[in-house]
């Protein structure tokens, strides 16, 4: 899969989760997040469970809790989208605060921010614990098909190989005196993004002539062979296991 690749949400550290086999931290988190939203969301106090067994997960990965919070500003998107559901959905109202606030849509609006925020946490939580060349180890080994593995992995690295032109481009403009201040300029930003275009596919055209030579057919050699113990699987499997315990209980108390 090539040489390691970090990423901004990777917090490097030794701790039983970071130690854990990629596949089995990907299987767990998948199945944490499936309970988590198959658990009924007037199950208020299930979530509350949910949050605390999240919190003990990034205590033993040594994970603060700032780092953590950080990263979930991701949502704000969906928590804006949240807020705008108790106004606009119909059914029976209710006053809060002087405002006429729709029940359906609030129960819609807690059960997207509940459950949304919980999956967003155990997604950074995966991250934070896996390098990137890890998960992708991990996807390969839980039989993911491997074209989707190789397109993931082409992604990640040509992410950072474009952000980087475009860096060195937008150096180059400025130290020509160019600033984009108004619709005049949009000419020069859409000739600039049309130059990063066919610089990255001539780009990929040379990797691509350049991996064929060097014997590429189709598929990537696997590296490391990473191999989970009982031992490992049961310690990921502690999350999942005890979330379906409290959706069980949700669904039946």
């Amino acid at each position: 899969m090539g040489a390691g690749h970090a990423h901004k949400l990777y917090r490097e550290g030794h701790s039983p989760v970071h130690d854990l086999p990629p596949h089995c931290k990907l299987a767990a988190t998948l199945a944490f997040v499936v309970v988590v939203v198959s658990t009924p969301r007037e199950a208020v106090w299930a979530f509350g469970l949910y949050a605390v067994l999240i919190a003990a997960v990034a205590a033993v990965a040594r994970i603060p809790a700032g780092f953590l919070l950080r990263r979930l500003l991701i949502e704000v998107p969906f928590v804006a989208f949240a807020v705008l559901m108790p106004f606009v959905a119909e059914g029976e109202r209710v006053e809060v605060l002087g405002m006429s606030l729709s029940v359906s849509g609030l129960w819609g609006a807690w059960n997207v921010l509940a459950k949304g925020t919980l999956g967003v946490a155990a997604s950074v939580l995966l991250a934070s614990t896996t390098e990137l060349r890890a998960l992708l180890l991990g996807l390969q080994r839980l039989k993911l098909p491997p074209l989707l593995v190789q397109i993931a992995s082409f992604m990640i690295r040509y992410g950072d190989v474009i952000g980087d032109e475009l860096r060195r481009m937008s150096i180059a403009r400025r130290s020509r005196g160019f600033e984009a201040r108004g619709i005049r300029h949009w000419g020069v930003l859409a000739k600039t993004a049309g130059a990063l275009f066919i610089r990255s596919y001539e780009r990929g055209e040379r990797v691509y002539l350049a991996m064929v030579s060097r014997g590429y057919a189709g598929s990537m050699p696997v590296i490391d062979e990473v191999a989970a113990t009982r031992a490992q699987w049961a310690y990921a499997s502690a999350l999942p296991v005890t979330a379906l315990a409290v959706c069980l209980m949700g669904w039946t108390l």
